[in-house]
């Protein structure tokens, strides 16, 4: 029996690969649909009062006036951006000295306190909110900016530790024993050479915890519950909260939260993307 032509064998691999490509099309914008939809009829909603909300016609801006007039938006939009950059810098100057030191350096115990560092990714936060309250409570950091910032530093550390020092283990070690051997130390080696090259990583590990910290509503509705040091999130609750609840203006506000954190995406997805593929391939 005599084998198929090569060029026969061919076309039937294209033709399998021209299904597989349709299928695997088709589950990707079956999946953008799913995850798409909830935004399109929130951002179609929001532009409507509630009655036309319950009609499901027409449009209006009455309810972002609305939104704007029952909240101070400006200023818990403020609140909520000085309180993620405050928390990102902690986060980035502990997680990037942190994963160096586990990565590079050599000293009794490093593998026992990675390991506990690691282990903290699988506290939940609601075990450990209550601790942390009380621990805060005694300092006199209960509705302050420096006590959210601290719970939302200790949060995002351990995981940004993780994913820094799992980058820095793919930079040659070479390249660390060459620049310390011609005079420059460890420290000026982390900042002259190691930091420069973990730009991606060090990225990656802003947008996530941007974004997490954005949307976040447990640790600001319980450590910061001053009207006037709320965040946007915070102000929703308090607005939902009310006795009688506009639909539209709730998705008003809604949106209004959630826009920083989808710009913030969209502009460093390419470097989100970059920091964990190179992060977690080397």
């Amino acid at each position: 029996m005599t084998p198929p032509p090569a060029d026969e064998h061919g076309s039937r691999a294209r033709a399998r690969r021209r299904v597989m490509n349709g299928w695997v099309f088709f589950l990707m914008v079956v999946v953008a649909v799913v995850m798409l939809y909830p935004f399109y009829y929130l951002l179609d909603n929001a532009f409507r009062t509630q009655s036309q909300f319950d009609q499901q016609r027409g449009h209006s801006l009455s309810s972002w006036s609305q939104v704007f007039h029952e909240l101070p938006v400006g200023r818990e939009l403020v609140n909520s951006l000085l309180i993620c950059v405050a928390s990102i810098a902690v986060i980035l100057v502990v997680s990037t000295t942190a994963g160096f030191a586990f990565a590079k350096l050599r000293f009794r115990g490093s593998g026992t306190v990675f390991l506990l560092v690691v282990a903290a990714l699988m506290v939940p936060l609601q075990s450990i909110i209550i601790p942390e309250y009380v621990n805060l409570a005694k300092f006199g950091l209960i509705n302050t900016y420096l006590g959210a910032i601290l719970v939302y530093a200790a949060l995002g550390t351990p995981f940004a530790t993780f994913l820094m020092a799992t980058y820095y283990r793919g930079i040659s070690d070479d390249l660390i024993e060459a620049a310390v051997m011609d005079g420059l130390g460890y420290e000026r080696t982390f900042l002259r050479i190691a930091l420069p090259l973990s730009l991606p990583a060090i990225a990656t590990v802003a947008v996530l915890q941007f974004i997490q910290i954005w949307d976040d509503l447990l640790v600001g509705l319980l450590f910061l519950q001053n009207p006037q040091q709320r965040t946007i999130t915070v102000g929703l609750a308090a607005l939902s909260s009310g006795r009688t609840t506009s639909i539209p203006v709730l998705m008003a506000g809604s949106l209004v939260s959630a826009l920083p954190a989808i710009i913030v995406y969209l502009i460093f997805q390419r470097h989100l993307v970059k920091g964990l593929t190179l992060g977690m391939g080397k």
